[in-house]
């Protein structure tokens, strides 16, 4: 089985994907980490090199196809656009062959505004002082991104709401809402 998640960036698709992973045995990938690894670069460089945002999803749906094309059992961090563009497509085309379950995560956008992560163009870490002035801009921006996503976000199996709920609980709560569908 491959359980594939979405949701808006700095939602915790990563961290609770690595979680649902271990506590169940699957094998975990993200998505992001590996177009890194596949076009060996950092993924801002690799978006600066294509000329639209969908042709940087084009060369990212690459990889994700070749995740997807893995045998066994997996928990896939996918991104934002996880279920649009084309890597809706290659979703589909793995779907028709395989078991895979889609998820998505949503939290608030004040609890997303907490967990923001900056990176440089070469993926490393920076720190990014949020006065108030920035933290609305950024609540604007992840909703807006959201919004842009949400038809995305609608089309998954699941939908997991983890406002209010510690991170410790989100994988057990995963594998309840699994059982109830398979």
């Amino acid at each position: 089985m491959i359980i594939y998640l979405t949701g808006a960036s700095c939602v915790g698709k990563t961290t609770i994907g690595r979680m649902l992973a271990t506590k169940i045995g699957y094998l975990f990938f993200d998505v992001d980490d590996e177009v890194e690894r596949y076009y060996q670069k950092p993924i801002e460089r690799i978006q600066d090199e294509c000329f639209t945002m969908n042709g940087f999803r084009e060369k990212a749906s690459v990889v994700l196809d070749k995740i997807l094309s893995n045998e066994g059992n997996m928990v896939v961090a996918g991104t934002p656009a996880g279920l649009k563009h084309s890597f809706l497509q290659v979703y589909k085309k793995h779907k028709k062959r395989k078991e895979i379950v889609s998820i998505h995560i949503k939290d608030t956008p004040e609890n997303i505004l907490e967990r923001l992560t900056f990176f440089d163009k070469d993926s490393n870490p920076i720190h990014e002082n949020l006065d108030e002035s920035k933290k609305k801009r950024y609540l604007r921006e992840i909703t807006a991104d959201y919004n842009y996503f949400k038809d995305s976000y609608e089309r998954a199996d699941l939908l997991i709401d983890i406002n209010d709920i510690s991170l410790n609980s989100i994988p057990n709560l995963i594998i309840k809402r699994l059982a109830e569908i398979i």
